[in-house]
């Protein structure tokens, strides 16, 4: 991997999260857990180039990413659509995901990333807040993705470094 600028990152934003998915992937007491996200977004807040992930409360991957700093978010080849899905099925709780999908863990200034990753985004948290049924102007929203009342905690993360094969 070598680092890119932010200058010279050319991803399309729509395909990298809502199709290609991502890998968040924090460190807690010396164990890595990582999840499959599929939602998200890039953009600039607070003039620094941020990323908005979004995880469910009972995601195991919560807690490690509530006790770190840093985080990484991973984009790996389509080769890999096979261990992405397995990576979003299965907790960490209950089994080493990570090695059952055959992943290799990688450090960067002690932040977990894969070495099979495409593109890996080293990010600072600066925000954290859950999504309330009462902020929803669209109602519709909440029988269709949150029947259980399980609203995701968005996280905005600053974007430190780039990361490319």
């Amino acid at each position: 991997m070598k680092e890119i600028s932010h200058d010279h990152f050319n991803e399309n934003s729509f395909n990298m999260i809502g199709k290609d998915w991502l890998l968040i992937t924090a460190e807690k007491d010396g164990r890595v857990n990582t999840m499959t996200a599929s939602w998200g977004g890039l953009g600039i807040m607070w003039n620094k180039k941020v990323a908005y992930i979004f995880i469910r409360p009972q995601r195991y991957t919560k807690e490690f990413v509530d006790s770190a700093d840093r985080l990484s978010i991973s984009v790996l080849p389509n080769s890999y659509r096979r261990e992405l899905g397995y990576l979003g099925r299965v907790s960490g709780r209950d089994e080493d995901k990570i090695s059952n999908a055959n992943l290799t863990v990688k450090q960067y200034e002690d932040v977990p990333y894969f070495d099979e990753a495409r593109l890996t985004l080293i990010c600072k948290k600066l925000y954290a807040q859950a999504l309330k049924e009462e902020c929803f102007i669209d109602k519709g929203i909440i029988d269709e993705w949150y029947p259980e009342r399980d609203y995701h905690i968005m996280y905005v993360v600053e974007i430190e470094k780039i990361l490319e094969k």
